[in-house]
């Protein structure tokens, strides 16, 4: 692992006595990667920019909610989705993309919303100053039975398919369609030999399946009659391959199409750096929606936020997908997945003969190991940092944390202060403060230049005092963590107690919280043998913060009750 050179103070623990907190920053350790975290809450309109102490550098005000990512770009104006009100109606929905500058002022807007078709979840700004739009459409009824749909799992109002259209703005409200791709050009089907689309499905691994139920847009359980019968959620762009990657919650799976066919190649089977025209050059995730392999074999539960690892990042190339983990047979956790596609030197995809696509297994997984449990059935993001961290942000709770690359120990955790009406006062609960995606800018980001990042207050109100500071360099002044030994946790997983050995011999302030920032034990102790009852506490993920009285050492870890 590359160690950082910029450093944060970890956020100690005197306040204890003034409030409990709930919201910000829990813990900002000398590994984590400094940088700013860019996020837009789900139901408000202000989209905000942090640094590693949790303290507003930037803002951006709109008259709209996100619909629902949002983006910082090289020349430091922000892009971002907004929520319209009309004819789509699904989770996700957006059906505008504004772009606004550093200081706040609308450069341009653009709906993309008819009764038709509408915007949603996400989008994509390409190296060439175009956008890449996910967008539903509508297929009545009729169309959906002619195209071989079975007529039982089609709602009376018709139904959702997706499609992609790569914008070129122009002006204040303008845009030209350059480029565009439709799953309707890509299915096939075994249901009715006399309809279109008619197939062997296994054959045609290059194809959508039509009939194929998953997951439900809302949770598992494959409704026969979902109107959204895809639910993309992400896309992606990979401007070495020029491809695209998409993410369908309901097949649990991640496709890969050509970007460099025309309109015209993208609607058929031929045509492309890769000839394959607008087929599908990849998926994975879920081989029995393309009926090579059954339920066991599906290792993606409702995914989010698929996308390929960028250039000078460890492990860049492969693929980093939030793996919700929704519907698992062995229980609901989320963990975050790195995949590794199996690439010819020509570029294609390697695929052997009637098997499913590889890999096997995923190549790095975060969140099934011990003392590793977090979850969240929607939303949520995670991101390889250059020094080869992780952050991860579990979007239905607004909870974005950070595992450093050498041991997957927790080294910066912040929940989000941000609800429908604003921000919450620090000690009040959480409640509605969820979040699409959370991403790390680097210091030196190119949008960042000649731009004032001076910090000002945290987002919260009322929030407490801390002594979180941010440092250019590593010193030997900031905080290290106790030596591996020194303080321990066990039994971990707990059921109704656990215990703390501390072997230093000095005083320790405890503190342990659940994911929604409660505090659930604080005490300060001197004992070398610590009794913590945990039988009240739900099942699930906490985080333990320990620190000795003049906070140059501490202890970060999680615990699971069971």
């Amino acid at each position: 692992m590359k160690e950082t050179t910029t450093i944060a103070l970890f956020a100690i623990f005197p306040f204890l006595a003034q409030a409990q907190q709930t919201v910000g920053l829990f813990l900002n350790d000398s590994l984590s990667y400094n940088g700013y975290t860019l996020f837009a809450p789900s139901t408000y309109r202000v989209t905000y920019l942090i640094d590693n102490c949790g303290e507003i550098v930037n803002t951006w005000d709109s008259e709209y909610s996100p619909g629902m990512s949002v983006y910082l770009l090289e020349n430091g104006n922000l892009l971002r989705t907004a929520r319209l009100n009309g004819a789509f109606t699904g989770g996700g929905v957006g059906g505008r993309i504004e772009l606004f500058d550093w200081e706040g002022n609308l450069l341009w807007a653009y709906n993309y919303a008819t009764n038709a078709h509408q915007q949603h979840h996400d989008i994509e700004p390409l190296p060439n100053g175009n956008i890449l739009v996910l967008a539903w459409e509508l297929v009545p009824q009729a169309n959906a039975v002619a195209a071989g749909r079975k007529p039982t799992s089609i709602p009376q109002a018709g139904i959702w398919s997706e499609h992609i259209v790569e914008l070129e703005p122009f002006g204040t409200d303008g845009a030209n369609i350059v480029w565009e791709w439709h799953v309707w050009d890509h299915l096939v089907q075994d249901f009715d030999s006399g309809k279109n689309n008619f197939g062997v499905v296994n054959q045609h691994p290059e194809l959508i399946n039509l009939n194929y139920t998953g997951i439900t847009a809302g949770g598992p359980g494959g409704g026969s009659a979902q109107t959204d019968w895809l639910h993309c959620n992400s896309i992606d762009f990979n401007p070495e391959m020029n491809q695209i990657m998409l993410s369908s919650r309901v097949f649990s799976e991640i496709w890969v199409i050509d970007h460099s066919t025309t309109t015209a190649e993208a609607a058929s089977h031929t045509g492309g750096a890769y000839s394959r025209g607008g087929d599908l050059l990849y998926r994975w995730g879920n081989p029995a929606a393309y009926n090579r392999g059954e339920a066991g074999d599906q290792q993606f539960f409702g995914q989010h936020d698929a996308h390929w690892i960028p250039p000078g990042r460890p492990d860049a190339g492969k693929v980093m997908v939030f793996n919700n983990g929704l519907g698992r047979p062995d229980g609901d956790f989320s963990t975050v997945d790195i995949i590794e596609p199996p690439l010819a030197p020509n570029g294609y995809y390697l695929l052997v003969g009637a098997s499913p696509f590889g890999p096997e297994m995923p190549f790095w997984s975060y969140g099934a190991g011990a003392g590793e449990f977090f979850f969240s059935g929607n939303t949520s993001g995670a991101q390889r940092l250059p020094n080869g961290n992780t952050l991860v942000c579990t979007g239905a709770d607004g909870h974005f944390f950070e595992i450093n690359a050498l041991d997957d120990l927790l080294v910066w955790d912040y929940i989000n202060p941000v609800r429908a009406f604003g921000p919450l006062a620090q000690g009040q609960v959480p409640a509605n403060n969820g979040v699409f995606r959370a991403d790390r800018y680097p210091v030196d980001y190119a949008g960042f230049a000649g731009k004032d990042l001076t910090p000002t207050v945290p987002v919260e109100v009322n929030p407490l005092p801390s002594n979180c500071q941010i440092f250019n360099t590593a010193t030997a002044t900031h905080p290290q963590r106790f030596e591996t030994g020194i303080v321990s946790i066990y039994p971990n997983p707990a059921t109704d107690q656990f215990f703390i050995e501390n072997e230093s011999g000095e005083a320790l302030s405890i503190r342990v919280v659940d994911v929604a920032g409660r505090i659930v034990f604080s005490t300060n102790s001197t004992e070398k043998m610590i009794h913590c009852n945990a039988e009240i506490w739900n099942k699930g993920m906490y985080f333990a913060y320990l620190a000795n009285p003049s906070g140059d050492r501490f202890f970060v870890q999680k615990i699971i009750k069971l």
